[in-house]
């Protein structure tokens, strides 16, 4: 009996721990949301959204970094996409088992977890100055590609090891090659996971600002990026550097909180339409 109610009060007391951690997550963020809101949307408008930058509060725009983060995401996306779900697909379908497999999976698992200003250093070391790219839109996509790369990895492996095995065994059976069964039926099945992962992966590089900042990425007076081999800045870059300048001008805290909200909403947006194609997905197969 003692024994029971001891266990009792222990669920009692991990169901309370936990619902606390949940509750103070959502308050801080529920604060955050207000605080950013509160100081920004009055200042968010279509002036400010297709204006360029200016040193000038009243006057400030976010059209570049808008275009910017936009061509990052040009080049990052089909990098990550391709190369990720492509390194997913050969460590699990093809390689074969072994120390060099568990040595690929061992790496890739730790540069998930790598600072990101470790992968600045090196595309600054690569990308800027043995290729002598500069500061453009490719040097900072390829950059960001290689910080999300393990991620997109990890995630998609996970994806294709949670198929059942009876659905590549039913393509072998039926005379599928081993291609044939990845296109057709395991990437289709595994495809909900995969974007899913993909679409958290590129959320951390848009709102990534150490590897640029490593890159020398600028973020004043900026002209607008045409293509990838233009310079540009990006959103968390400019809201940087504006919360940087709010100690010396008050309306800096506000322009950066207006652009806060750029991104905040773009990123909602991913998500949902995340959710909308997983369930899709998961409804059809």
């Amino acid at each position: 009996m003692r024994s029971f109610r001891g266990r009792m009060i222990s669920n009692q007391l991990a169901k309370f721990v936990f619902l606390s951690a949940s509750l103070f997550g959502l308050l801080v963020l529920f604060v955050l949301l207000y605080r950013v809101i509160e100081q920004g949307i009055g200042w968010l408008n279509a002036d400010f959204l297709t204006g360029r930058l200016s040193t000038q509060p009243e006057k400030a725009g976010i059209k570049g970094a808008i275009l910017g983060t936009l061509w990052l995401m040009a080049v990052v996306i089909p990098i990550t996409t391709i190369v990720g779900v492509g390194t997913a697909i050969y460590l699990e379908m093809y390689a074969k088992k072994g120390k060099m497999r568990e040595l690929i999976q061992t790496n890739i698992a730790n540069l998930a977890g790598v600072p990101s200003i470790v992968y600045g250093i090196l595309g600054m070391t690569i990308f800027v100055r043995a290729l002598d790219f500069g500061n453009i839109v490719l040097a900072g996509g390829l950059t960001m590609s290689l910080l999300v790369l393990p991620i997109v990895i990890v995630s998609s492996q996970e994806a294709l090891r949670a198929i059942p095995a009876f659905l590549g065994e039913a393509s072998y059976g039926l005379g599928a090659t081993k291609w044939q069964t990845i296109r057709s039926v395991l990437l289709p099945v595994a495809l909900p996971s995969i974007l899913t992962g993909s679409i958290l992966a590129l959320s951390r590089a848009i709102g990534e600002t150490a590897p640029l900042v490593v890159i020398g990425i600028p973020a004043l007076l900026m002209p607008i990026p045409m293509s990838i081999f233009d310079k540009f800045t990006v959103l968390p870059m400019q809201i940087y550097y504006w919360t940087m300048d709010s100690s010396l001008l008050a309306e800096y805290a506000n322009l950066a909180a207006a652009t806060i909200l750029v991104p905040l909403t773009a990123l909602f947006l991913l998500n949902a339409s995340a959710i909308v194609i997983r369930n899709k997905f998961e409804q059809r197969f």
